[in-house]
């Protein structure tokens, strides 16, 4: 039998060597694809670790932005509260009414003289019968006399008449003065406005309570031989200090009168009528426009999402670090399998 299979393989020694090489070839063949992927794989996975490193890179500075657009609008706020903190805003409210408080009206006369006082509604005033001469005074008055506050030396006397209340009914107060002769070229009598005439009434001191309104209230003029109509409007404004303040806002408008009497007079007629120009009271008062717990809910919000991007900056960083040292690891498992 040996010799026989010596015969045959002495017999056939390409097909021996044509199965070695078959065998080679088929070695070859399982080699080369794990050659293959030794090479193909770890590139592929290369460029994938790149595109994310990029991309959370790309994140980071995003986050890194925000936070610095954060910072930005915690100091813009800070410094926007600081701002309205110091400058105030002044704010106008008006309520309507039906009835004002009848104010006071001091009228300083000199030489003139009183004829006439009526109230009258709806704008409604007849026409005078007797002008120049001595009417009804349906008004209430007081006279009072009391040293200037600003001389303290020299004696005024004042007529102070009641103002009108009805603003629905447009209730006005029309008053008549003469004033025989004067010693100077213009013939003017001055009056203030003061916020109750009430207040004056129940005032037990009446002399200081009109030297008060003097140096708070300011004063004006109507003047002889015309017809002044005066429309008051009243502002309260608020102080800082919780205390309140009135004053009047006038609108004047004058008319020639014209003198039918028969015979010329040198003597002046003085004609003024006082009404409420509208119903609403103004109200002023400055507000301060920041509101602290705004501000502070604000911060809130901006603090929470510094925290959180700088959060994500740290989680992102921490996971650039793991996903480059896999990198590696692999990498020197590849080297390691290849050698």
């Amino acid at each position: 039998q040996l010799s026989e299979d010596v015969e045959r393989v002495s017999e056939n020694p390409t097909e021996e060597r044509e199965g070695e090489m078959e065998v080679h070839e088929d070695s070859s063949s399982v080699i080369l694809p794990d050659g293959e992927l030794g090479t193909a794989t770890p590139s592929l996975r290369f460029s994938k670790t790149c595109l994310k490193n990029v991309f959370s890179v790309i994140l980071l500075f995003i986050y890194l932005l925000l936070m610095a657009v954060a910072v930005f609008l915690v100091y813009q706020t800070i410094s926007d509260f600081r701002e309205k903190l110091k400058h105030p805003v002044m704010s106008v409210t008006y309520k309507e009414v039906s009835f004002y408080d009848a104010p006071g009206i001091a009228f300083y006369p000199g030489k003139a003289r009183l004829l006439s006082c009526k109230h009258h509604y709806y704008d409604h005033i007849p026409p005078l019968i007797n002008p120049g001469q001595p009417g009804d005074i349906e008004c209430t008055t007081q006279r009072i006399n009391y040293t200037d506050p600003f001389t303290n030396q020299t004696m005024k006397y004042a007529l102070v008449v009641q103002g009108p209340r009805d603003v629905k009914k447009r209730e006005l107060v029309f008053l008549q003065f003469h004033l025989n002769e004067t010693d100077q070229d213009f013939s003017a009598i001055d009056y203030l406005l003061f916020s109750s005439f009430q207040e004056f009434v129940s005032s037990s001191e009446k002399a200081k309570f009109m030297k008060d309104c003097e140096s708070s209230y300011s004063s004006w003029k109507f003047s002889g031989g015309f017809r002044t109509w005066v429309k008051m409007s009243l502002v309260k404004t608020k102080e800082e200090d919780g205390s309140e303040t009135v004053e009047f806002k006038q609108e004047t408008s004058v008319v020639n009168y014209i003198d039918q009497r028969t015979e010329p007079r040198s003597d002046q007629l003085f004609f003024v009528v006082f009404e409420w120009k509208d119903p609403f009271i103004q109200t002023v008062q400055d507000i301060i426009t920041a509101n602290p717990w705004n501000m502070i809910a604000l911060l809130c919000g901006i603090f929470l999402a510094l925290f959180k991007a700088a959060d994500f900056a740290k989680l992102s960083v921490k996971w650039m670090i793991k996903i480059r040292r896999r990198h590696l690891k692999r990498t020197r498992q590849v080297t390691n399998h290849i050698s």
